[in-house]
């Protein structure tokens, strides 16, 4: 299979050699040399294009034209979504996807027809159904890192504090709130109502 990657940081480069080795005729885009140098293994022989994603002739000049898989990886949103129209509107590439930081955008770009990957809702899935008993403790990895989910009960002296006005340990931050009826909220997108009876804590730590 003949697949682009737009975007050669930790996740592009890793992509890349996992697609190559596997055996798939694999181009990627990186606007510096310094990132092929740094994500890219030197055994990896595909070609290798510089430039922006969203530049036609960078696009062209990486094989658009005849791939068959166009997956756009930058560190930028705007820059992905518009690479991706690009690849299904004006070289009408058979599959498409775009790694979308905002989870609120995601259904947004879905309704467009472009595949999305949202890293934020890959986490929130896997600790959802990773983490089932209380007090239990679950490791998932991310790349090299290691990071342990532990729920439990609210402690008492939580209950009627606001999440940022609680002082946690060093090496520990409040990842989630558990709500009675199961409802797993982020810390960031909790509405600032203090915490009350009932509820469940997840903290998270990288070790």
């Amino acid at each position: 299979m003949n697949i682009l990657i737009a975007g050669c940081g930790k996740t592009g480069g890793k992509l890349a050699m996992k697609l190559y080795t596997e055996g798939h005729d694999v181009s990627i885009i990186s606007r510096t040399a310094t990132d092929i140098d740094k994500n890219l293994d030197t055994e990896f022989s595909g070609n290798v294009e510089y430039g922006v994603a969203i530049d036609q002739d960078t696009l062209k000049k990486a094989g658009i034209d005849t791939c068959d898989v166009f997956i756009a990886l930058t560190d930028d949103d705007n820059t992905n979504i518009m690479a991706a129209e690009l690849a299904r509107e004006i070289f009408k590439v058979p599959r498409i996807l775009a790694r979308v930081i905002d989870h609120e955008k995601a259904n947004i770009f879905e309704d467009m027809g472009i595949e999305t990957i949202c890293p934020t809702e890959l986490v929130i899935e896997a600790v959802s159904a990773s983490i089932r008993d209380e007090h239990s403790e679950k490791r998932l990895t991310f790349g090299s890192r290691t990071v342990t989910f532990t729920t439990m009960d609210i402690p008492k002296e939580f209950i009627g504090v606001s999440p940022h006005e609680i002082t946690y340990e060093n090496d520990e931050t409040l990842f989630g709130i558990i709500s009675p009826d199961g409802t797993l909220t982020l810390v960031g997108d909790y509405d600032g109502v203090p915490l009350y009876k009932g509820q469940k804590l997840i903290f998270s730590k990288i070790i």
